[in-house]
């Protein structure tokens, strides 16, 4: 079975974790389950948008939108995840992750080193894809997917992989 094949099987069983369920968490943790088993990535995981630890939040602006002057007072915190350790916090802009969320589109990697600002929670990761979740306009938390190889993900996996995201906000 090709990447694309086993996307297409995959997300009716995403689809289906997420129907009826409320807790967004809950969502992040099965989502992040299946898709780590069934690719064998190396880490598979979700980074939401909190309050930044000790800084006072300033309201969002009228569409619910991150811009640069909330840089600092928001972070990426560490959601559910599978595989090694990982990094905590992250910050806006920052890394792969910050980047997608500042940015407000799914990043590719296929080569961390060749990432400027690249955050490496692990030496063995050596490529990224990083996809925004979104609740409405708003980025809500990140999809973060490591791999120890090279050239992992393409658009493929960035069409496939918005599509997971996009069903654990749905209704």
């Amino acid at each position: 079975m090709n990447k694309e094949e086993k996307y297409g099987h995959l997300l009716p069983q995403v689809a289906a974790l997420c129907e009826g369920e409320r807790d967004l968490i809950a969502k992040m943790a099965n989502v992040s389950a299946l898709l780590h088993h069934e690719f064998g990535f190396w880490w598979t995981g979700f980074y939401r948008i909190a309050p930044a630890c000790g800084v006072i939040q300033n309201p969002r602006d009228n569409k619910g939108l991150m811009d640069n002057s909330e840089a600092g007072r928001y972070e990426l915190v560490l959601g559910p995840f599978q595989g090694p350790l990982a990094c905590v916090h992250i910050g806006y802009g920052k890394g792969v992750c910050g980047t997608a969320w500042k940015e407000r589109r799914t990043v590719v990697v296929p080569d961390v080193e060749q990432f400027p600002g690249h955050i490496a929670c692990s030496s063995e990761s050596r490529s990224e894809i990083v996809v925004p979740v979104f609740q409405g306009d708003e980025v809500i938390a990140v999809l973060d997917i490591d791999s120890r190889d090279l050239n992992t993900f393409d658009e493929v996996d960035a069409c496939w992989l918005e599509r997971v995201a996009a069903l654990l906000t749905t209704d």
